[in-house]
């Protein structure tokens, strides 16, 4: 699976493009990048839209344990990928048929979500049991969700292209392919909604923090990022309009 919007959009994390400083690492396009998944993919399928942003599924070499789905319901589009193991008490929960898929569930968890603001975030994905990853845009707001298991037992990697879009696979050789050094895992336990944040859906009120590794020259090679026991926010960050999470207050050392 594979996605790439523009950084209005995507609104990666600034860390994200530190391997690049100082050094001549090489990147792609958004065009370049749907090529290379193209000729890597004969069988995918893209969503294409505005201003060559788009998501990219194929089922080839897939894990048959995590397999991968998507569904695209009120301009909503979600790539799950893993087993989700209370796939039987989400659909009760939100009202949904027997035949619902795990993407379906998960649309519906993200409407909650974003109608019923305010609304933690961890809330709502820390109610998912099992293994997956998740990209999820909504086509209409023009936002961006990405999550992972707690233990990261489903691959999903995050970076940024030639012109600072982001860029988010599960594949780690057609990532490196995309963004040259400028990516690392999307850490596990964690759920990203663009313009609003990286929390730990269990531990909210901590910071997930981006760590560089430099080599001997002092040039960062890699940037991790990891729950900061020792900083916490002040509230917990919601949706809506009652909280702007970007401007939520960190409490440092607590």
């Amino acid at each position: 699976m594979l996605a790439v919007f523009e950084k209005s959009i995507g609104k990666p994390p600034q860390e994200l493009s530190f391997p690049l400083e100082g050094s001549s690492g090489f990147k792609n396009t958004r065009q370049e990048i749907a090529e290379i998944f193209r000729s890597w993919r004969s069988d995918s399928t893209s969503y294409n839209f505005r201003n060559g942003n788009f998501l990219a599924l194929s089922h080839e070499d897939q894990n048959p344990v995590h397999p991968r789905s998507i569904v695209v319901m009120d301009d909503i589009f979600c790539i799950f990928s893993g087993a989700l193991d209370n796939t039987c008490d989400l659909r009760r929960y939100y009202g949904l048929s027997r035949q619902a898929t795990e993407a379906m569930i998960i649309v519906e968890a993200y409407k909650v979500l974003r109608d019923r603001a305010p609304y933690p975030p961890d809330q709502v994905i820390k109610e998912l049991e099992g293994k997956f990853a998740i990209i999820l845009f909504d086509s209409k707001a023009s936002v961006l969700l990405l999550a992972r298991d707690r233990d990261g037992n489903v691959q999903l990697h995050w970076g940024t292209d030639a012109d600072g879009s982001l860029v988010c696979s599960d594949d780690p050789n057609l990532i490196s392919a995309a963004c040259g050094k400028c990516y690392t895992p999307f850490p596990p336990g964690c759920i990203f909604i663009s313009g609003s944040g990286l929390i730990c859906f269990d531990h909210p009120l901590h910071k997930v923090r981006a760590i560089a590794r430099e080599d001997d020259e002092g040039n960062i090679g890699a940037v991790i990022f990891q729950v900061d026991m020792f900083t916490r926010l002040a509230s917990i960050p919601r949706t809506g309009s009652a909280a702007n999470w970007a401007d939520a207050t960190i409490v440092e050392g607590e």
